[in-house]
This record gives C-alpha cells, sequence and structure tokens, in this order.
C-alpha cells in the first residue's frame, strides 16, 4: 500500500480538513483576524508536541536508516520551522512569551496527545500514519491554494502563509518524507488487519485536522 490509499481511504474527513472553512476564507483574505491569531497561537504549541512525536520515531526506529531519516525532521522542527514560526508571529504582534504563555486549547491537547499516544502504543509506521495527515495534508492545501485562480493573493493579509505552504522547499520537503513512508508502507496489504488499522489512525488524525481548523474558525462566534 502506499499513502495515497489511506487517503483514498478517508474521502470524506480529508475533503472536509483540506476544504475547511478557515481554508477557504483564508484563500478569499475573508479569514477574522482573531481565527488566524488564535490559529498561530496553537499552531506553535502544537509544533513543540510534533517534534517530540518525531523523536520519538528516532527511539521506535529498528534500523539507523530509520532513526537517520528522523532526525532532520527533529533538527528542522527545533532549529528552523518554529523560530521561522515565531518570525512569522511576531508580524501579527505575538511575542515568544506570548505563544509559551498561551494554554493549550482542547483541539490542541486531544490531537497532539492522539499522536504520541499512536507511536507509544504502536510502531513506527502507527506514529508516521498518525503523523502523515498534518505534512501531507498542508503539502495538498498550500498547493491547491497557490494553482487556485480564484485564491486572492494581492492584498491578502493571509498570502505569506499560502506562499509558504504552497512554496517549493516546503513542497520538497513533504515528498521527501512521503517518499519514506511509502517505502514503510509498501509491504502492507490494505486488507490486512495491519492495513486496516493504519486507515483507522490516519483517520482519527486527519478528523483532529479538521478540528484543529474548527478550534480557530469558532473564535469568531
Amino acid at each position: 500500500m502506499k499513502y495515497q490509499d489511506l487517503i483514498d481511504a478517508c474521502r470524506s474527513d480529508w475533503s472536509d480538513y483540506t476544504q475547511h472553512a478557515f481554508v477557504r476564507q483564508l484563500a478569499k483574505g475573508r479569514l477574522d483576524q482573531a481565527c488566524f491569531l488564535h490559529y498561530l497561537k496553537q499552531d506553535f504549541l502544537f509544533l513543540k508536541q510534533y517534534a517530540r512525536a518525531y523523536a520519538l520515531a528516532i527511539y521506535k526506529a529498528n534500523s539507523l536508516q530509520d532513526m537517520r531519516q528522523a532526525l532532520p525532521s527533529v533538527h528542522a522542527l527545533l532549529d528552523s520551522e518554529i523560530a521561522h514560526h515565531v518570525t512569522y508571529c511576531d508580524q501579527w504582534g505575538l511575542t515568544e512569551s506570548d505563544l509559551e504563555n498561551e494554554a493549550e486549547d482542547f483541539g490542541t491537547v486531544a490531537y497532539t496527545r492522539y499522536v504520541l499516544d499512536a507511536g507509544m502504543t504502536g510502531d513506527l509506521v502507527d506514529l508516521y500514519a498518525a503523523l502523515a495527515p498534518c505534512s501531507i495534508g498542508y503539502a495538498a492545501i498550500g498547493k491547491a491554494l497557490i494553482e487556485d485562480s480564484e485564491t486572492v493573493r494581492e492584498g491578502n493579509p493571509y498570502a505569506s502563509w499560502i506562499e509558504l505552504y504552497g512554496g517549493d522547499e516546503f513542497q520538497a520537503g513533504v515528498a521527501q518524507g512521503t517518499e519514506h513512508f511509502n517505502r514503510l508502507l509498501q509491504d502492507i496489504d490494505i486488507n490486512s488487519q495491519k492495513g486496516q488499522h493504519l486507515i483507522q489512525v490516519f483517520r482519527t488524525a486527519t478528523r483532529m485536522e479538521v478540528a484543529f481548523w474548527q478550534q480557530g474558525f469558532d473564535i469568531q462566534r
């Protein structure tokens, strides 16, 4: 099986995630700023837990190759991605102290602890199945928004977010990660007990992504 099989197996949830109203309004530049700021703060807290999950991948790996595969992700998150997120948030008037002192929302707690639990109780491929909807989904969203002629770029306060996730650097990084994920999946039959279990892990993490958008979107209500 391949990662695309996981997406195809939970197509409805995947569409709810990648075409959420949060994303659609962001693409038009109509998203309420309070929603976006809440999302930025929660995403900082999410990234910290995401780094822990990739560190767990090193522990869960059985081969040196798989250990080495996870290490760049840990370094990238701690040395650059979180720092870039802090810099980006500063442009919106949010300091690193603001981000560190923000309380985790329910959706953030549920999502990140689910990913960590999937990794702790399962094997390496279980962990990557729980991690995959985030990176693969953001790449799919970024690519779709960049290519959509109806996406508003000029005058859109969220244009830099669209350019980041639709940009070549992010797309290339995710493509490299999905190649590794596909190698882990290649000997698994989608109809086997393991294959069906991975579908459930992937589907649950995808539903968590929907909830993550929604918790930001609900701030305006």
